[in-house]
């Protein structure tokens, strides 16, 4: 275990302690923010700031006006392709040079989205690994947050995907990754664990966690992509953390601003590029001492769920029209 680690243990233990003197039996206090004191890292190339600048140029200053609310945030960087260096190295070092976190997503395994709108990854487990060694590599010493695998966890866990096999794999693959990441000193990795609509049962959820890896990491991820509400994410994470003996965790606020929406009347998906949900809360560090240390743009607001409509764009790209929209019915 590294020494931060074994440091922030150590802050955990000392506080338990000194709550439980200086309030009494029955306290649980919240263990030190190991992300206090940073500042997340807005990068001047994301996909909002890009698509601002053309449509600047193409002379439509109001619509690039429109975009300011999500380019002037700092958001995620998605590695999802097979040589993830050069961006990895781009963001960490200019990151570095700022003085500020950036924070990245890992989200290339092997039957990545259960062949759905994001499918693709690496093509076996033991070329993933060899990936994310790549971007442990690419951060090396500069600081990083690193969110890893978004869904992976909770889709073996209730066997959602059969080409993914044995759940078992699943965890042990995740865990290697962890570690792999882990080695890096200033690097903090949360492992994805779903969001407050998907797996009911805390102590099942935990029990994946802890084999893939979540002893070894900084803590686990809520809400990526999602829409739950940012209280219904730290009531369900505060029983997970709970479950856990008390590990912290970061949560997507980037489209939550109005909550879960209702089912589409048509049968497509709820959660993909949905028309009544709205951008949430800028990003921001949480309070010095929390069990939720930081509330983030994971995915990045305006970015397309899928092409799940006629006309939608694939996965990932990022869409104009649907970013306004979240901006415009925030409240």
């Amino acid at each position: 275990m590294r020494l931060r680690r074994r440091m922030v243990a150590w802050a955990i233990a000392a506080a338990v302690l000194a709550g439980t003197a200086a309030c009494g039996p029955g306290t649980d206090p919240e263990p030190a923010n190991p992300l206090a004191g940073s500042t997340l890292w807005v990068d001047p190339q994301s996909a909002a700031a890009l698509a601002e600048q053309q449509l600047r140029a193409a002379g439509d200053a109001t619509a690039a006006d429109g975009l300011g609310p999500i380019s002037s945030q700092p958001v995620a960087t998605w590695l999802v392709n097979d040589d993830p260096t050069a961006l990895a190295r781009r963001v960490t070092r200019a990151a570095a040079v700022s003085g500020q976190l950036p924070v990245l997503v890992l989200y290339h395994r092997p039957g990545r989205d259960c062949g759905s709108y994001s499918a693709g990854g690496a093509g076996e487990q033991s070329s993933y690994l060899a990936w994310v060694r790549t971007v442990a590599d690419a951060i090396a010493d500069q600081r990083a947050l690193v969110i890893v695998e978004p869904d992976a966890i909770p889709q073996a866990l209730s066997g959602q995907c059969a080409q993914d096999g044995d759940a078992a794999a699943t965890y042990a693959m995740l865990a290697a990754a962890v570690d792999l990441l882990a080695a890096h000193e200033n690097t903090f990795v949360y492992l994805d664990a779903g969001h407050p609509g998907w797996i009911a049962d805390s102590s099942a959820l935990a029990g994946a966690l802890r084999a893939s890896g979540a002893a070894r990491a900084d803590g686990f991820s809520l809400n990526v992509s999602n829409f739950a509400t940012t209280t219904d994410n730290q009531v369900y994470g505060d029983a997970l953390s709970a479950a856990l003996g008390g590990q912290q965790y970061v949560v997507d606020v980037s489209r939550n601003g109005r909550g879960a929406p209702d089912a589409d009347p048509a049968g497509i998906d709820a959660w993909c590029n949905p028309s009544g949900v709205a951008l949430g809360q800028n990003p921001r560090i949480g309070p010095d001492r929390a069990r939720a240390v930081a509330f983030l743009w994971i995915k990045e607001p305006g970015a397309s769920d899928g092409n799940c409509r006629d006309g939608e764009p694939p996965a990932g790209q990022f869409w104009p029209a649907y970013a306004l929209r979240l901006i415009q019915q925030r409240q």
